[in-house]
Formats: structure tokens, C-alpha cells, sequence
């Protein structure tokens, strides 16, 4: 009965913890062969180190690849770039409205603490990190209604801070 209290009384507290404490996390620079789902990274927790996956955003090079386009798609294809907040278990704007084949572009800046940014449709997961902003882009490519959502444990609404993605 001790250890069940003493387990408990542990687990409560690394989640408080985790939600008001800063993420020391390493950047690193991208290369040839990384990839979204590269995890390199650590997060310092108390005394102990424990791996953290978290996708690298990075920003486009001159060496990025481009796919090309038929003439008939590049003419309906453009780039939609959207500021978005993170803060206190909600995202502003809460809603997006893109049209199928556009480039979207977030620039997300969390206000409070680590949050996460998830569309799962479209392979985007990024961490996003207290007073930092990221750049996540990807290509619309299939039309309907798509929920993104805080993926890092961020406090009591957490499971309430969700958005909607309209690909018309």
C-alpha cells in the first residue's frame, strides 16, 4: 500500500513538474540524411536524463528539394502562411481554411510553456517551446476536415487544446 502511495505521489509530481519546468533541448543542424523522425535529443528531468522524441523543424534551404508540377496544378497552387499562438490550452486561430494543393506555411509561437503542434493527415508533429517560434510547412494534398492538436502534456485543458484544418 506504501509503494502504491509513494508511486503515485512520484508520477503527480514529475507531471507538474514537466509542465512548469523549461525543456533544455540540443538543436542540431540537419544533414543529407535526417529526417522528421530523426530523435537525437534529451530533455533534462531532476538529476536523471531521459530521451525525448521530437521532430526537427527546420527552416528551407537553398538545397531543399522542390517537387515539380504540371502546368494545370502550379496555376491552382499557392502558398498560405498563417501565425499561429499556442498558449493555456488553446490555438489562435483555432480554425484554417486552405484549398487542396496549397503550400501552408505556420509559424507557431508558444506564449506559456512547452506545447506541442500535431497533424497527424498531413505528418506534422513539432514541439514548440515557451517564448520560441517554429516554421512547419506542408502541401494540402487531399481535401475534408483535419483536427490538430497539443501533443506535449501542457496542464489541466490539455486534452482541449485542439484546432480544425479545412481543405476545401
Amino acid at each position: 500500500m506504501k509503494k502504491t502511495i509513494v508511486l503515485l505521489l512520484i508520477i503527480l509530481s514529475v507531471l507538474v513538474v514537466g509542465c512548469t519546468t523549461e525543456v533544455a533541448v540540443e538543436k542540431t543542424a540537419p544533414t543529407e540524411k535526417s529526417s522528421p523522425s530523426s530523435i537525437d535529443q534529451t530533455e533534462q528531468i531532476g538529476e536523471s536524463e531521459a530521451a525525448v522524441p521530437v521532430e526537427k523543424v527546420s527552416e528551407p534551404t537553398e538545397e531543399t528539394a522542390v517537387e515539380e508540377s504540371s502546368p494545370e496544378t502550379a496555376e491552382k497552387s499557392t502558398v498560405k502562411e498563417f501565425a499561429m499562438t499556442a498558449k493555456r490550452w488553446e490555438f489562435t486561430p483555432s480554425s484554417i481554411t486552405v484549398n487542396k494543393g496549397d503550400t501552408v506555411k505556420l509559424t507557431i509561437t508558444s506564449e506559456d510553456v512547452t506545447h506541442g503542434f500535431n497533424l497527424p493527415e498531413f505528418g506534422v508533429n513539432a514541439q514548440l517551446q515557451p517564448g520560441k517560434t517554429i516554421a512547419v510547412e506542408f502541401v494540402a494534398d487531399k481535401t475534408g476536415t483535419f483536427s490538430f492538436f497539443c501533443s506535449v502534456f501542457c496542464g489541466t485543458g490539455h486534452s482541449g487544446m485542439r484546432g480544425t484544418l479545412i481543405v476545401k
